[in-house]
């Protein structure tokens, strides 16, 4: 029986496809969601991995077929915003399935070891991550370790 059709939900954060991948990466104003997610593209371009933006700053997500589905709202479909200019074009894709949910919090908030956790989104549980906010460089190995993507293979 497919899902019944609900409004989606204006979530803020951001979303980018790595390979067949959906990652949303949220946090307060400021965390470094833009940050990570072009240094997220950036890596893995470099490596010859497909990636594209969904999303910068606001995602609607909505559960189909069990998962959950972000997509970019037209008025904002391939910008992203760069601290200090106004939003900026990149290659985008409409929308993705997410399989990880990143959420950048506070440094002294986050377990230097996490155990396996998830979060209920817009009805769907997603396996989730906590990175220190505004540290682009520290997260992006545990992304990759937890992606399975190069060098983490």
């Amino acid at each position: 029986m497919p899902d019944p059709i609900a409004q989606p939900e204006n979530i803020h954060g951001t979303g980018i496809l790595i390979g067949e991948r959906g990652v949303l990466i949220t946090g307060a104003s400021g965390a470094g969601k833009t940050t990570l997610a072009l240094t997220l593209l950036d890596h893995c371009r470099a490596r010859g991995l497909f990636s594209r933006l969904i999303g910068d700053d606001r995602l609607l997500a909505a559960a189909r077929a069990g998962r959950l589905v972000c997509r970019v709202p037209a008025t904002i479909a391939g910008l992203a915003e760069v601290p200090g200019f106004m939003p900026r074009p990149l290659p985008f894709e409409p929308a993705c399935v997410v399989d990880l949910h990143i959420r950048l919090l506070p440094a002294g908030e986050v377990a230097r070891f996490q155990e396996d956790a998830s979060d209920e989104i817009a009805g769907c549980v997603v396996p989730r991550i906590d990175l220190a906010e505004r540290n682009a460089a520290t997260a992006l190995p545990a992304v990759m370790a937890r992606l399975s993507i190069a060098p983490f293979l």
